[in-house]
């Protein structure tokens, strides 16, 4: 079985070289170090990564919270912050990005393993809903909807179904689709059969 791969985002050398080893020690694989959240977003999408552990203090322009922002949205995976800062502030504004995960330095590696452990089956759960609802809204968009040719009768206007019986029309479109029908005579079919009711003067 193929190890996950988490990816690290740290700009202190000493503590991403403690939190690869602890990683490595969880039986996880490293994907790769970065010190800013620039470099991060340029090597992820080859990396593919399964997991990444953010800084929210990192080198460059973009801090962990936009990086992890932008993690999320265009590639959809989970993101743990890995930080020194607990402030309410601080901690606000990474709720909005949504993380998997909050762990504040210095980390104790036993606490470390179990949010990277819940973090992975958490949005792997995530992953089966999302495919779960798309595959029910696909199929409710395909359920009610005719197309494709219909073998109907010249003659009593009966339309083969899949199977190859004959179904009188208003049943097959009450079944293949949302209307309903309510039974009534137009003009035409009511004074064939009932001629008496509309004797020319």
């Amino acid at each position: 079985m193929e190890k996950k791969k988490i990816l690290i985002v740290e700009d202190e050398g000493i503590v991403a070289l403690q939190i690869k080893n602890s990683i490595e020690e969880m039986g996880y694989a490293v994907a790769d170090i970065y010190s800013s959240g620039e470099e991060a977003l340029e090597n992820i999408e080859k990396l593919c990564p399964d997991l990444v552990m953010m800084d929210i203090k990192l080198r460059g322009e973009m801090d962990g919270i936009e990086a992890a922002d932008r993690i999320r949205r265009q590639y959809d995976l989970p993101v743990i912050y890995l930080t020194a800062h607990s402030e309410t502030g601080i901690l606000k504004m990474a709720k909005m990005t949504e993380p998997y995960g909050y762990v504040l330095k210095p980390f104790n590696v036993q606490e470390l393993q179990i949010a990277v452990e819940l973090a992975l089956h958490k949005h792997r759960v995530d992953m089966e809903k999302q495919k779960l609802t798309n595959e029910l809204k696909d199929a409710l968009e395909k359920v009610k909807l005719l197309s494709g040719m219909l073998p109907i009768c010249s003659s009593c206007k009966k339309v083969r179904d899949d199977r190859g019986y004959w179904n009188q029309i208003e049943v097959y479109i009450r079944d293949h689709s949302e209307a309903e029908f309510s039974h009534g005579i137009c003009p035409e079919c009511a004074k064939k059969l009932y001629p008496e009711y509309f004797k020319e003067e």
